[in-house]
């Protein structure tokens, strides 16, 4: 089995890195690459960098931020938000990322997950999901960073994606995402158990014991970590080394 991986996401809106509760009321909280070459020299394992705007302008705006992050980063690099097309893969790859999210367009159409795989690989593609509670055992997919609802079930959601060929799949609570009140696991055990592809799970954490529960309690493959690191509520060889103590097979 392949170690647990630890992941900074960094949201960002006009060049600043942002943070809000359940996607919304975003303040600014520094600088993307700053951020980025400080969780890198502090043992960070991935990096996902989420344009948290770009579902207004139709199109991703992190072309320079990724260039700039290469050059002092060197673990691998997630793009995501308003990724629309082939193009829009293929300019994010050639600024240095090493994969991309997608999530309102693989909604919007499913084809470009299939398209994506076939011409840059699985290993490139990792869906999003964005799952608000609807019931017990019962989330509902989002679009345009957790504004619209599409009325499809998030677990038959991750199946499909899986088939299409997405190669990862990252799955954030907007119920939970900013409130540092821990992950909601009963989704993160779900879905992992609905499919094969690993998961990345993503909205909660505000301490280590958070994550030490999801992972004890679902068969999750990395967490994305935010507030907790932006915060500085928990460095990540801290989180790490609890993590390990609870005899969790985490990356050193």
């Amino acid at each position: 089995m392949l170690k647990k991986r630890i992941a900074a996401r960094i949201d960002i809106k006009n060049e600043f890195v942002i943070k809000g509760i359940h996607l919304e009321g975003l303040r600014k909280v520094g600088n993307p690459n700053e951020m980025a070459k400080c969780y890198y020299d502090q043992g960070i394992d991935e990096i996902f960098f989420m344009d948290a705007v770009a579902a207004y302008y139709d199109r991703n705006s992190l072309g320079e931020i990724i260039s700039k992050a290469t050059k002092d980063v060197f673990v691998p690099i997630t793009v995501g938000g308003g990724i629309r097309t082939i193009d829009d893969i293929s300019i994010a790859l050639g600024s240095g990322a090493d994969k991309i999210a997608i999530n309102t367009q693989a909604v919007k159409t499913p084809e470009i997950i299939k398209h994506a795989s076939r011409v840059f690989g699985s290993q490139c593609i990792v869906a999003s999901i964005q799952a608000k509670k609807r019931a017990d055992n019962n989330w509902e997919a989002y679009i345009e960073n957790g504004r619209e609802p599409t009325g499809i079930n998030v677990i038959e959601w991750a199946a499909e994606l899986e088939s299409l060929g997405a190669g990862e799949i990252m799955v954030t609570s907007i119920d939970q995402e900013g409130t540092k009140k821990g992950f909601d696991i009963a989704l993160c055990h779900s879905l992992a158990n609905a499919v094969s592809l690993p998961v990345i799970a993503s909205g909660g954490a505000g301490k280590p014991e958070h994550i030490i529960d999801l992972c004890s309690n679902a068969d999750i493959d990395a967490i994305a970590l935010a507030s907790v690191l932006h915060y500085n509520l928990s460095s990540i060889k801290d989180i790490k080394s609890q993590l390990h103590s609870e005899g969790l097979d985490i990356r050193l």
